[in-house]
């Protein structure tokens, strides 16, 4: 073998805890800059059911990515606006910054929020001062602000301040989709697509508190059931109908029969829906059932449990629309090595990792499914994701920055 066949040995500089220090000062002393482009993420509003915002999002996302990565090719990647319950515009955004270190990592996010166009004007863009456990912080609110403009925000200002100081990183490639909360299922394919070859993904969803990290995520199974029975006189000749009604509420019983708390699996009715009038034998009715589980195989045990089921009335016909939006996803041996990373960046802190396995899904359970690594929850620290009351908190911005800056460092040294 020639000396120009020999792998380039991989030298990652210094230590995650420095890389993070020097990433954290960098961004403490532009904490105007990163508020200002915050505001203008979250002013753009972007609700996942209205594609003329969500594509003006996507062109104010995109300019400002040119701006804060410069001479970098920014595209808007179209996604499966084919498949059901797609979003017209589930496009993704991708930008990729090379790197002098080998391989490329991932960062993953999604502009869309599930707030209504207008919802800035009744909340909009604010920043205050707010104290907890004797400590004040700034924090900013508007819809949208924690889940998840913050983390996109610190995710492209983490990987400008490592470039700017000169500091060896791998290829990043941003993929930022605007239907993750319906779901993904336009954008999905072009993220599976995207980071095949990748090293692994960071996904820029919140984080919860500071140190707060994700390394697990329960699978999400919606289904949308309709029964179809037969009308009759409730009082008159009762025998000749077939509730509908009646059917779905044994398999309601059914389903949360399923739910095993001791493990992790949830069953949950959210919806149930039917009938006209009390003295009518009801001929339709129709449920909307959330499953969560930690593994695939209490993912695949309710599913064939409820499947199994059939209505006691052979003449209910019951239909089941659905199944898993979001496969379960749990740590492996490498998603472990990226923890070690970071928790060797936090430690030179003072700090320790908060990892936390939740209940809720995202993207990064679709790369996972994929045999992709992946670490969840390098967005921004804060609460209130969906709720009125959301919002990020900016004095640690910095850090989370500096926290997700050292793991793109050192991944391709991480053992």
């Amino acid at each position: 073998m020639s000396s120009v066949d020999q792998p380039r040995p991989v030298v990652c500089a210094g230590t995650p805890a420095h890389t993070g220090t020097l990433v954290r000062q960098r961004l403490a002393a532009q904490s105007d800059v990163l508020n200002a482009d915050l505001e203008r993420l979250v002013t753009t509003e972007t609700p996942s059911t209205d594609p003329g915002s969500l594509g003006r999002g996507a062109d104010v996302l995109a300019r400002w990515v040119r701006q804060r990565w410069p001479g970098v090719e920014v595209e808007q990647v179209v996604g499966d606006a084919t498949v059901a319950g797609s979003p017209e515009a589930a496009t993704v955004v991708r930008a990729e910054i090379p790197g002098s270190l080998p391989g490329t990592v991932v960062l993953l996010g999604h502009h869309d929020t599930v707030f209504d166009t207008g919802t800035i004007e009744q909340r909009p863009f604010s920043i205050a001062e707010q104290t907890w456990e004797g400590r004040t912080r700034r924090v900013a609110h508007g819809p949208g602000v924690f889940d998840m403009k913050a983390g996109i925000v610190l995710g492209v200002h983490a990987i400008a301040a490592l470039d700017a100081q000169g500091i060896p990183r791998p290829t990043v490639r941003l993929l930022i989709n605007a239907d993750e909360e319906v779901g993904s299922l336009g954008s999905r394919g072009v993220l599976v697509k995207q980071s095949e070859h990748a090293l692994g993904a960071l996904v820029l969803e919140p984080g919860g508190c500071t140190g707060t990290l994700k390394y697990a995520r329960k699978g999400v199974g919606l289904w949308d059931v309709n029964a179809t029975g037969i009308a009759s006189h409730a009082g008159l000749d009762p025998e000749r109908g077939a509730s509908a009604i009646h059917a779905l509420a044994d398999l309601a019983c059914h389903a949360v029969s399923l739910a095993d708390p001791a493990v992790g699996t949830t069953v949950n009715v959210g919806t149930f829906s039917g009938g006209g009038r009390a003295n009518v034998v009801a001929p339709a009715a129709r449920l909307e059932l959330d499953v969560r589980a930690r593994t695939v195989r209490e993912a695949e045990r309710v599913e064939g449990g409820l499947l199994s089921w059939s209505p006691a009335d052979p003449r209910v016909r019951v239909t089941f629309d659905g199944g898993w939006n979001r496969p379960p996803w749990q740590a492996t041996d490498a998603t472990h090595a990226l923890i070690r990373v970071a928790e060797q960046a936090v430690a030179g802190w003072g700090l320790s990792l908060d990892l936390r396995e939740v209940g809720g899904a995202s993207d990064g359970n679709v790369l996972a499914d994929a045999g992709i690594t992946v670490l969840d929850g390098m967005g921004a620290s804060g609460d209130g994701a969906h709720a009125a009351h959301e919002y990020a908190v900016l004095d640690d911005m910095p850090e989370r920055a500096g926290l997700l800056a050292a793991v793109v460092a050192h991944w391709p040294c991480a053992g």
